[in-house]
Parts: C-alpha cells; structure tokens; sequence
C-alpha cells in the first residue's frame, strides 16, 4: 500500500511518502519503506518574533504545499497512491486548515480514500520508523510525548488504546525552552539553543552554582507545569544580570544557566515518567515530539533505565523524525485505515483540541 501523507499542524510543511508491506497478517510486524519524505521549515521567518505566528505559518503553509508535493512525488519515483493521511489536530487551526483543503482536493482529484490523523498518535508511532517493532511484548507502555504544545505521559495497551495520565497545566516543555531562551537572548527555537549553550558547561570550572525549580515533580499526579520555572528564569536574569535595562550576561553565565534550566525540564519527565512505569509495570517506555531529539534527555534516560535496573524497552524515534515531520503521519494513517477510519473528504475538519481516545 503506498500511502501520502501531509503534515501542516504548525510551521513545518511536510508531505511523505511510504509503502507499507506486510509479509502476512500480523499488521504489527510490518515494514513502513520511506519512499520521500520532505520537510518544508519556516523556522527563519518565525525566528525573527520568537515564535509561530499562526496566520504567517498559514500563508506559508498554502504556498509551499504545492512544491512540497512535487517534490515528494519525484523523490518517490511518482508511484500510484492508494491512500491520503493528514493531520487533522491537535495544532493551530489556521495551519491545520491547510492541509486539511490540500489533502481533500487531491482525494477529489485522484478519487481516493483519506483518513485523518492524530498528531499525538502520530509522534508515538514515529518509533516504527527504521523497522523498530511495537509488539505484543512492548505493551502496556508508558509514552512521553514532549513538543513545543504538548508535553503528556499516556498509558498505551495497544495500538489505537491510549489512556492520558497526565498533561501540562501551562507551558509545555517545548514553550518553556522557547521563553526562557528569550529571556536569555539566545534566540528561537529555544530548544535547539538551550541545548547547544549548555553543552558549553563545564562543572570544573564553573564559579557558582544557581538552582532552579522542578515544578510539581514530586505531586501524586502525573500533571506537569513549567511556567513557574520560566518565571524562575525570568526573576533571575532581571535581578542579576540587567543593567540600566540592557541584558549583560556573558558567555558563561548563559551556559550554567541554559544548563540548569535543560536540566529542570530533563529531572521532571524522567521522574514522571519512571514512576509511571512503576505504578502501571510497564514494559516499554516510548518517546515522541520535537523536545525528545534533545541529546542530553536521550542520555540520561538510558541511564537512568540501567542504573534503577529496570528491565524494559526504550523506544525513542530518530532525530529527524522527532521534529514534525508527514512519514509519522503515513504511519498513524495506515493503522487508521485499518480500523476503517476512512471518511468522506467533506467530513474530514479541523480540530485543533484533538485528544486522544
């Protein structure tokens, strides 16, 4: 089955294309082959306000689609389509929207199916990419899904049955490192930047030590909140580092600070995330979403995993596949469509609250 997918639930335009082949019955043992898999970033001309405009990434989305497209096909080698995924939500309704037209005027074009995809669902099988198996030996798991919107700890028993445990209450972990790396001047995406200025830390030759808070670490649930530590950050700089109203913080000082505020957010989803594994005896762990391609958090997930002696599969999707990106939307389309998800292109909209069911 060659199935093409679009993704547009934020600033990324992506547009893949894949085979699915499956050597017999068993739809969980099946090979997903990339055949394109093309990613449009408006990073650029975000960067230049801090973060996503959803009216401009719109626009951007309506005049890239198109090239995308082209793209994709000629990478793929222009095979037959049998199926159309898309995102449908959670995201920014405005980008949502179009993909959501594009896809539905190619299904009218070519007269085929489509079905409507989960952006969440589609970040967690993104672990199916590079042949990685989801088993009946993997379940139940626990799956943290990190982004620049979401951050949420779901229980999976299966495929398509999820259980939410626990989600922000404000910022997700992706929003936190875009403003605290604002409020630094270290620019947008703040993830990317963060990371990149904390590597620079060195514990040896570091003059002072700050700490900064792991917002509800320790509470029974399984909810999270990092806008306390945002402000955290924001308090700090103010009163250290701002002089007659210009930022004066120097190369240093940015790296013991990016590092504990990487470190902050790193503490508090392990944490959750383990003890999930404990209450609910998990198998498997699965990471998805933009904030998982953090080198630093994949680390030191591994190593907790062996040092707590814990017996259980870590799934983490590659890196360029953690990132928004359609060949995940492929995927969460295939299972969908075996579920008879197919819909009518009229009834495919927008839904930018999507949840998982």
């Amino acid at each position: 089955m060659i199935i093409l997918a679009i993704e547009t639930s934020c600033d990324d335009t992506g547009i893949s294309i894949i085979n699915v082949k499956c050597q017999n019955s068993n739809v969980k043992s099946c090979n997903f082959e990339i055949l394109s898999n093309i990613v449009s970033s408006q990073v650029k001309i975000h960067a230049q306000y801090g973060g996503v405009y959803p009216l401009l990434a719109k626009r951007e989305h309506q005049k890239n689609l198109p090239t995308v497209l082209k793209k994709a096909l000629k990478k793929a080698g222009n095979p037959k389509i049998d199926l159309i995924a898309v995102t449908q939500g959670p995201g920014l309704e405005p980008c949502l929207w179009q993909g959501i037209n594009f896809a539905k005027e190619l299904t009218k074009k070519l007269n085929l199916p489509i079905v409507p995809v989960n952006h969440i669902e589609a970040h967690i099988l993104a672990n199916l990419i590079n042949n990685q198996q989801l088993t009946i030996n993997n379940f139940p798991a626990i799956c943290l899904v990190v982004s620049g919107g979401h951050t949420q700890l779901i229980l999976m028993k299966d495929f398509g049955k999820y259980r939410i445990l626990g989600e922000t209450r404000d910022d997700a972990a992706g929003e936190c490192f875009d403003k605290t790396a604002r409020v630094l001047g270290l620019g947008y995406p703040g993830g990317p930047a963060i990371e990149a200025k904390a590597a620079e830390y060195d514990i040896r030759n570091t003059p002072y030590e700050i700490q900064l808070p792991r917002p509800m670490i320790y509470h029974k649930n399984y909810d999270f909140s990092f806008s306390g530590l945002k402000t955290a950050v924001l308090y700090l700089v103010k009163k250290n580092f701002y002089k007659n109203n210009q930022l004066t913080i120097n190369n240093q000082q940015l790296a013991i600070i990016s590092h504990e505020i990487q470190q902050a957010i790193i503490d508090v989803l392990i944490y959750k995330t383990l003890k999930a594994v404990k209450e609910y005896k998990a198998k498997s762990i699965i990471l998805g979403g933009g904030v998982v391609a953090n080198n630093e958090l994949r680390k030191q997930f591994k190593l907790k995993i062996v040092n707590c002696k814990l017996k259980i599969n870590f799934l983490v999707p590659p890196k360029k596949f953690s990132t928004d990106n359609a060949a995940m939307v492929a995927i969460a389309g295939y299972y969908q469509w075996l579920k008879g998800e197919t819909k009518s292109w009229k009834n495919v909209e927008a839904n930018a609250h999507l949840r998982l069911k």
